[in-house]
């Protein structure tokens, strides 16, 4: 990637489930020779959280909420770039689809704190796509723990995905539509995009490369 200006020092990127963010993320580390943050893994509720059964959701958000706040929290500097596959407010948004009022009332207390706590990206890129693209996806990819995951709940993350990064400026935003693009096994629209990212991205701006 070209050094046309200073590249910021901390990026996340998101979207929902099959948007290629954790693949993104990790060009990105190393072409900028970065430190990459992966999303926690081993969420021992998650699969029992897709199969419905009950107490599951507000099990699955904590654990998430927790290794999320421990991981951003080991930052201590920024003399090493940093590049994350998540964002730490993406919790609230699985939150709000997922737990009751009672319990989205109890987790409320916990991320008032935590939040305090890590660090806010100076870049975000949002990995936009539709519903159907992403179920195409995930039938492709036929992960065994995400074969419980319904159309209804996918529709559900996309229009939450949509109604936060429509309010989000913590930091510079670039959101990439990734619907008629396919950066993980199409070089030519992935060189498209580390271009884009090799200029600066100021406020909320957009890339969908024309053809």
């Amino acid at each position: 990637m070209a050094k046309l200006f200073e590249q910021p020092r901390f990026i996340a990127v998101e979207g929902p489930i099959r948007a290629g963010k954790s693949t993104l993320a990790q060009i990105l580390a190393e072409t900028l020779h970065a430190r990459r943050i992966a999303e926690p893994e081993e969420n021992p509720f998650l699969d029992r959280f897709y199969q419905a059964q009950p107490g599951m959701a507000f099990a699955t958000q904590m654990w998430f909420l927790a290794e999320r706040h421990a991981q951003l929290r080991e930052i201590e500097d920024f003399d090493i770039p940093l590049v994350a596959d998540y964002l730490f407010e993406k919790d609230k948004i699985f939150a709000y689809i997922n737990l009751s009022d009672a319990e989205l009332a109890l987790y409320n207390r916990y991320y008032q704190m935590l939040r305090a706590e890590v660090p806010t990206p100076e870049l975000v890129i949002y990995l936009q796509a539709t519903p159907e693209v992403l179920k195409q996806r995930l039938k492709r990819k036929d992960v065994p723990g995400e074969r419980a995951i319904s159309d209804t709940y996918i529709e559900q993350v996309v229009a939450a995905y949509e109604h936060f990064f429509f309010h989000y400026s913590s930091s510079d935003l670039l959101v990439v539509n990734t619907s008629d693009i396919d950066f993980v096994s199409n070089n030519r629209d992935l060189q498209l995009l580390l271009r884009r990212l090799a200029e600066p991205v100021h406020g909320t701006q957009y890339f969908l490369p024309l053809g």
